[in-house]
């Protein structure tokens, strides 16, 4: 065999290899595949001016309740856990003693719902909640296993008498700031302290839809958000303001999509 058809072949050779290398590169290509909305709760407002002061005094609304499974390459990401799931057995839904705040309902349970995707519990191995309100945190020990990411603040924040907000043996990564969860871009907690002191929220890159930002609690519906109103029962005005203002930020650079957790449209 002479040398020049030899270095044809080993050409030929390298050019396949490197295909194969290429392919194998991007069917291995991180990042998130899919996101799933699931319905973890709906209700009624009894007056959301609880929400806007000076404005829509006395007035009723819908609200909604959503957790979102992300599938990631490297595994599954649940954000936020809604209302207990023991709620959808209540006839009546959990009545507030605030005529004012939310009476929710289950219509759907978080269990039943990774059950219908074929995703198990145990197959959760990271998660995060915005904040450490209970329509927030209402399943998070169905994920014994699953790594919580919070912010540090939020985690020292004593609960009623005191006690921990989250079991101390359910195993926490504490944050102090913005986290790449997964250190290629594609899922990152975005500290948004304000109505808790440890409010977060979630920027997530899709591979359609693009960017989107899951704001949790930063803002209760559109309107307030798209007027800079402060709930009074918040923990922080100014860090509220300037949280909203790093929403709004993230958004502009990145062109994503807000999806505000409780308001309906």
């Amino acid at each position: 065999m002479t040398r020049k058809v030899m270095s044809k072949i080993t050409l030929v050779l390298a050019v396949a290899a490197f295909a194969l290398s290429t392919q194998a590169a991007f069917a291995q290509k991180p990042g998130v595949e899919k996101l799933y909305i699931m319905n973890c709760g709906e209700g009624v407002a009894g007056d959301i001016g609880r929400w806007s002061p000076g404005v829509n005094e006395g007035k009723s609304m819908d609200f909604v309740d959503t957790c979102y499974l992300i599938k990631h390459a490297k595994g599954w990401f649940l954000w936020d856990t809604g209302i207990p799931d023991a709620i959808a057995a209540m006839p009546n839904g959990l009545v507030p003693a605030d005529p004012k705040a939310v009476t929710w309902r289950r219509p759907k349970t978080l269990a039943s719902q990774l059950e219908q995707i074929g995703v198990e519990p145990s197959d959760v191995k990271a998660m995060g909640v915005s904040h450490t309100h209970p329509d927030h945190i209402g399943n998070v020990e169905m994920f014994p296993q699953a790594t919580l990411y919070v912010q540090k603040a939020e985690y020292d924040w004593p609960a009623a008498n005191n006690e921990p907000r989250f079991k101390p043996s359910h195993p926490v990564e504490l944050l102090n700031g913005d986290k790449d969860v997964f250190g290629d871009g594609s899922i990152t907690v975005l500290s948004t302290p304000g109505h808790t002191p440890g409010h977060q929220s979630l920027m997530v890159r899709l591979p359609k839809t693009g960017v989107v930002v899951l704001s949790g609690d930063a803002a209760h519906f559109k309107d307030n958000y798209d007027n800079r109103r402060v709930p009074a029962i918040n923990f922080s005005k100014e860090q509220s303001l300037a949280s909203m203002q790093k929403i709004v930020d993230t958004i502009s650079k990145e062109e994503a999509q807000l999806w505000i957790n409780h308001d309906k449209a």
